[in-house]
């Protein structure tokens, strides 16, 4: 197993940055019930309501909206792995994700790339993809692997499935795959059955981790509840990671963001643990602040760096593994 580099370790020297104290994430927390309980959330898919109201949700088959009352929550909290093993194509290559301990990814999804044969700028390829994978294989401080590129040359409605055999072929290394929807990722699951020789030992030492992302402001889209479903019935992680902008999707002050996003991911968890529970999630964020001069995401600033660290904190105060992109 990959060592891991310690995190949140009491010391007496350096800086510090705790971000969210003890009171602030029970306020946020109490705020996200009242949201899930009395705003709801849209569901798109019609068999992820089926299961919503079967766990006890208010659903509103008209709107598609579906309440989820504090207990669902809670309980689908307790029911949650606090850790998980993001596992390698062999032992060595296995990372312990658990609280306190860091590892680190690369960041996906280029869609264009500055050749280094003629430094042009140019869409990526299933070849750039393959490249890339080698790339990180080689990096040893970094830990695990997520699609780095798009494959722009490829059939785009199975591109998910040329990005996971490009990158599953050239990297050892765990992987974080977005899988598009429910068919890819029954066939992404078939790939690395066929990789660790059957279905079962899939069960025992799953190969991947499962992207996928709810639409802010509070939408579980079709898509977003076959991966979290699916990830869940093969016994694989998936990663439910918000990608609001405050100011644009989310609340323009960064505790309203917070608010949104944490309700976002506790519906994406409530789902993945009434379809199996126990099954092994990931509190995940993209989330950051809307350039308001032009209208797009802006990483690499403060306000990206502070979301960040709410998020690793509020996941911490879960118990769950998490997953943020970093700057």
């Amino acid at each position: 197993m990959v060592p891991n580099l310690n995190a949140g370790r009491v010391a007496g020297r350096g800086l510090g940055l705790k971000i969210l104290t003890d009171d602030e994430l029970d306020r946020i927390h109490a705020a996200t019930l009242a949201v899930l309980q009395h705003t709801g959330v849209f569901v798109e898919e019609e068999t992820a309501r089926e299961v919503f109201h079967g766990g006890g949700a208010a659903v509103d088959a008209k709107s598609g909206v579906v309440c989820i009352p504090p207990r669902l929550v809670e309980d689908a909290l307790r029911s949650a792995p606090e850790s998980f093993v993001a596992c390698g194509r062999f032992p060595e290559n296995d990372v312990l994700l658990a609280s306190g301990r860091v590892t680190f990814t690369n960041f996906g999804e280029g869609i264009a790339i500055r050749d280094i044969r003629t430094g042009k700028l140019r869409e990526t390829t299933k070849d750039d993809a393959r490249e890339a994978a080698r790339l990180i294989d080689a990096l040893a401080h970094v830990g695990t692997y997520e699609r780095a590129v798009l494959s722009h040359d490829v059939p785009q409605q199975v591109c998910a499935l040329h990005n996971a055999e490009a990158s599953l072929t050239n990297t050892v290394k765990h992987h974080w795959i977005g899988p598009v929807d429910g068919y890819c990722l029954d066939r992404i699951v078939d790939m690395c059955a066929a990789i660790v020789g059957g279905h079962d030992r899939l069960r025992e030492r799953p190969l991947v981790t499962f992207n996928t992302c709810p639409v802010s402001p509070l939408k579980l889209v079709r898509d977003t509840c076959e991966i979290i479903m699916g990830s869940a019935r093969h016994g694989m992680a998936v990663n439910v990671l918000s990608m609001g902008m405050a100011g644009g999707s989310t609340p323009v002050h960064l505790a309203g963001t917070l608010v949104v996003h944490n309700a976002e991911v506790l519906s994406g968890l409530v789902l993945n643990q009434l379809t199996r529970r126990g099954a092994p999630f990931v509190y995940g964020s993209s989330t950051t602040a809307m350039d308001l001069r032009m209208a797009a995401a802006s990483v690499g600033t403060p306000e990206c760096a502070v979301i960040n660290a709410a998020v690793a904190r509020l996941a911490r105060y879960y118990a769950l593994p998490s997953f943020v992109a970093g700057g």
